[in-house]
């Protein structure tokens, strides 16, 4: 049990040189600008979130983790734990902020009661037909060019300096639940799924990820929901020919079962479009999984590490 139950990933904070061309970038991955002014650029997807990606000027790195919580109340439920207080946000969609710092040094920024923006109209995806029912008859798929329908920001994975004291931090205090621990060998646990507790209503297999840091503790990557399949794919050939470069993908995740695609930003942060990924509700036990299950697809492109250890045997 946490000291709150946050509902949701909320932002995702960057610094760069330059913000037109990470402004640039960031359309083409299929987000919108909303604000901006001298030092910083606010992006949005479809959905009702004042932002979801911010970058700023400076050294070019990540800065903050935003994660949604229900109401004020549980930010000064939050505060009184950890001693902190409760600040008015200065972004768009006001509301509150609990500032918190995580085991690794990573700036840790909890909201509440931000003003929610109408969502951006999207055409909604035709029917799908398949090997047992057809109901898209008369009517042909025209999938057109352009970025992808970017929905949301889904989950954030971050690469931690120990992985049980980071996971014990999160835990105790968002209420997070395991959806899948992976181990490098049994009984050796270097990560975890972890989703939010909504109870009855079906969360996201994850809102969070922590994987033991091969090196040194960071950002890993950050991975947006977009309309469906035919999406995935319209931003992969969008992303392509602006000549982006692309990480990891098309293929479905084993661990979620995400419809997969990973692109770099200018400044080598990873970013993931996807679609079609597990939902789970409180009641749903947690699982262990290996590093093959992690890595591994059940159909698509392998991951990297996969390809070079397929290569050298």
């Amino acid at each position: 049990m946490g000291a709150i139950k946050i509902e949701d990933v909320s932002h995702i904070r960057f610094a760069a040189p330059e913000l037109a061309t990470m402004q640039r970038f960031l359309e083409e991955f299929g987000l919108t600008k909303h604000h901006d002014d001298a030092q910083t650029i606010f992006m949005r997807a479809h959905g009702p979130a004042p932002f979801v990606h911010a970058t700023q000027i400076g050294d070019a790195g990540f800065v903050a983790l935003g994660l949604r919580a229900a109401c004020v109340e549980d930010l000064e439920k939050l505060a009184h734990a950890e001693g902190v207080t409760v600040e008015p946000l200065d972004m768009p969609g006001g509301g509150h902020v609990v500032r918190l710092t995580d085991p690794d040094g990573r700036l840790v920024e909890v909201v509440a009661g931000q003003e929610m923006l109408a969502p951006l109209a999207v055409d909604a995806p035709p029917p799908v037909n398949n090997g047992l029912t057809q109901p898209r008859a008369r009517q042909p798929v025209r999938v057109d060019a352009g970025p992808a329908t970017v929905m949301r920001l889904g989950h954030v994975v971050l690469d931690v300096g120990d992985f049980r004291t980071v996971e014990a931090w999160y835990k105790q205090r968002f209420g997070l639940l395991t959806s899948d621990e992976v181990e490098a060998a049994p009984g050796q646990a270097i990560g975890a799924f972890l989703r939010c507790d909504r109870g009855a209503q079906p969360s996201d297999h994850h809102s969070l990820f922590l994987i033991q840091a091969l090196d040194q503790p960071g950002f890993n990557h950050a991975a947006f929901e977009v309309l469906d399949i035919n999406d995935v794919m319209r931003g992969h050939e969008y992303l392509k020919k602006h000549g982006r470069t692309a990480s990891w993908g098309i293929g479905r995740h084993i661990l979620g079962s995400q419809i997969f695609d990973y692109w770099l930003d200018p400044w080598g942060h990873e970013l993931e479009h996807w679609t079609d990924g597990d939902l789970f509700t409180a009641a749903d036990a947690a699982n262990t999984a290996s590093m093959q299950e992690l890595l591994g697809v059940q159909w698509g492109m392998p991951h990297p590490l996969m390809q070079a250890a397929e290569a050298e045997a």
